[in-house]
């Protein structure tokens, strides 16, 4: 029987990073930056890429959406319910740690 982890619940008091086995790199062939984990690769978007850069392990949920508002000109509520967004499903798909 395979044990079900429980999945992590993102909070503006959740503090983002990227796993040992997931890494930013920029491939110069795309001139872009590809999301390398195992067997997959990701080519986020310019905005997704922001979001991912900030999570080092040390900002909050909350200090990044503050941060991609100031960044942005936009609401924090705009801007909360994406980044929100977009990290639960990095998180469910194991490529953010909360």
């Amino acid at each position: 029987m395979m044990a079900l982890r429980e999945r992590s619940l993102v909070s503006p008091r959740s503090v983002p990073s990227l796993p040992k086995h997931v890494r930013l790199q920029y491939d110069p062939v795309r001139q872009a930056f590809a999301v390398l984990s195992p067997e997959k690769v990701f080519w986020p978007n310019d905005i997704s890429l922001d979001i991912l850069r900030r999570c080092d392990g040390r900002s909050t949920v909350g200090h990044i959406i503050a941060g991609l508002a100031v960044e942005y000109d936009a609401e924090q509520e705009a801007v909360a319910a994406d980044v929100i967004a977009f990290l639960q499903e990095w998180s469910d798909k194991l490529l953010v740690k909360l």
